[in-house]
């Protein structure tokens, strides 16, 4: 009895000490106009509470969150959490007509959700049209206290935000890029923490500056914050030791250059021990993909405490845009640490087996109009040829939980309707192949299923990396690879025992990757191309998983003030 008592005592002091330190985060998000200044002109934007980028966010494992925004912009707007699981709170994910319908000009809407087994580093955006060109920000999850990371503290961790900018408005560039069926018109610079730095027009003083003490160790919590192009990121003179990928931590891994796609964030601990002075921190694209790209180079400077001088600060060495070589052997090295903080291990069972094609398709033009991409068509994308197209009346969602018809089926295919040699490049316009119908279908998944996908790449236009997201779930990456997947002899390298953890993952141009996750969260998910000018033409999808069992299982109701369409 009494060593009844004494463990009783000790859960019910390890279940207040879990509450204590757990706490609500509140933030305010007041969304407008603002003009700022960049490459030698003014120029109007969307942002939030004034700041481009949007303030930082920072909280611990296990807080609730709670975000009142206000949209005082002339644009509908909804927020993403990326990479927040929203374990019963799909109702707060963020993107428009699947969890919820947009946040009109002049209306508010309130995300609230708890942040459950994750730390690292993540980030919000807008989840509307082109809006998160400028409207995003950091999300930082810090270790529950008094808990601490795997590996020494770092002296000070900075958020490094890399972006794009246009010389335009941006929903603009997007909506003539529609009108037109053509491709959008490219950046005019990339940026770090919203700075182009000095290798632009204009912008000798438009330089992040990071001050740094001789010997002390930093975290650089990198995020792709950029609309459509991967990132080279290197630092001259200075090594980096990756720690943690989407907030998941990895195995260290000592490298000279980082690749992120946009959505990806990777940590980064960085050393100051080379002599005091000035180094560039720089990124440049990674461009997979045979079409035009901005090849430009965003710059900041890391400054040593103590050094005076003006002399140009050192360049690093970084790998040429079409360098995939590069890319793929930093992506595949990566490893999770097992055992780690929150660390899942993979799931042996697999309960459901998908195979999605995905790759950028044509859409016939309207009648009488001339179009103009390619054989005067529309571009367009797919996933296992049906190209995605969002609802206007109601969020999925929405429609999932009020069983409403109409707004969506549920016959999403497990497998491409033809099989082909997807990645050759002579299908690249094979008019029997390259047409994908428009649709908004789903896949529904059981409860706690086990679903393992393989993301095959396609040849259709432009051979291309394309960075899948996946809203509500982390995934293990089992294995990628280039050429078509091979189920006999490429399942064979399948890293069952510490594969990174991943929301956002690469798909190798001209290649394939595998994928698997359990759907224990209740509620319709997105899966999509982060390049931002894919997700428009279709390159989506989404999983309708269903309640589990019990009160603990089932999604919630939507909460009072979810915006209506």
């Amino acid at each position: 009895m009494a060593r009844f008592v004494f463990a009783l005592a000790c859960a019910l002091a390890l279940l207040a000490s879990s509450v204590a330190s757990a706490a609500i985060v509140k933030q305010s998000f007041n969304v407008n106009n603002l003009t700022v200044t960049r490459l030698c002109r003014n120029q109007l934007i969307t942002a939030v509470n004034g700041q481009y980028p949007g303030p930082t966010i920072r909280a611990r494992e296990g807080d609730t969150l709670v975000v009142h925004v206000l949209n005082q912009s002339p644009y509908n707007l909804t927020i993403h959490w990326h990479g927040i699981f929203q374990l019963l709170s799909a109702w707060a994910d963020g993107p428009a007509y699947v969890t919820q319908c947009p946040i009109l000009p002049g209306k508010n809407y309130t995300y609230r959700f708890n942040i459950t087994g994750q730390e690292g580093t993540l980030w919000w955006h807008a989840h509307v049209s082109w809006l998160r060109a400028t409207v995003y920000g950091a999300l930082i999850i810090h270790p529950r206290s008094p808990l601490s990371y795997p590996f020494l503290a770092p002296f000070q961790d900075v958020p490094i935000m890399l972006g794009e900018w246009w010389n335009a408005n941006v929903v603009d560039v997007e909506n003539q890029g529609l009108a037109t069926g053509g491709a959008p018109n490219n950046s005019d610079a990339y940026t770090i923490n919203g700075l182009p730095g000095d290798f632009y027009n204009c912008s000798q003083n438009q330089i992040y500056k990071l001050n740094v003490v001789w010997g002390k160790t930093y975290m650089l919590r990198i995020i792709n914050a950029a609309l459509n192009n991967q990132l080279f990121f290197g630092i001259a003179k200075h090594n980096m030791t990756v720690v943690a990928v989407d907030a998941s931590y990895t195995k260290p891994y000592v490298t000279e250059v980082v690749v992120v796609a946009p959505g990806q964030t990777t940590d980064v601990l960085i050393t100051a021990n080379q002599p005091v002075g000035s180094y560039y921190m720089a990124a440049t694209p990674y461009a997979s993909a045979a079409i035009p790209f901005p090849n430009t180079t965003t710059r900041g400077v890391l400054v040593y405490d103590g050094y005076n001088s003006s002399s140009a600060p050192l360049m690093p060495a970084l790998p040429n845009p079409r360098d995939t070589s590069t890319a793929h052997r930093f992506f595949s090295n990566l490893t999770g640490l097992a055992g780690g903080p929150h660390w899942v291990p993979v799931p042996l069972q697999v309960d459901q087996h998908m195979f999605v094609t995905i790759g950028v398709n044509l859409d016939v033009c309207a009648e009488g109009i001339t179009c103009q991409g390619p054989l005067n068509n529309r571009l367009s994308a797919s996933m296992n040829n049906e190209s995605f197209q969002l609802p206007t009346t109601l969020s999925m969602l929405e429609a999932s939980v009020y069983n409403v018809s109409g707004i969506y089926t549920t016959d999403f295919p497990d497998n491409p309707p033809v099989k082909f040699d997807y990645t050759n490049a002579n299908i690249s316009l094979d008019l029997n192949l390259i047409f994908a119908p428009k649709s908004t279908k789903v896949k529904k998944l059981k409860y706690n299923s086990t679903v393992e996908i393989v993301l095959q790449n396609t040849a259709f236009l432009a051979i291309e990396n394309h960075p899948i997201h996946l809203h509500g779930f982390n995934f293990h990456v089992l294995a990628q690879g280039f050429g078509n997947y091979d189920s006999v002899n490429d399942s064979k390298k399948f890293n069952l025992v510490d594969p990174q953890l991943r929301n956002t993952i690469g798909v190798p141009v001209g290649g394939w990757a595998v994928i698997r996750f359990q759907a224990n969260n209740p509620g319709v998910w997105m899966m999509h191309c982060h390049l931002d000018v894919h997700l428009p033409w279709g390159l989506a999808m989404a999983f309708e998983v269903e309640n589990g069992p019990s009160p603990s299982s089932t999604l919630p109701p939507p909460p009072l003030d979810l915006p209506k369409c």
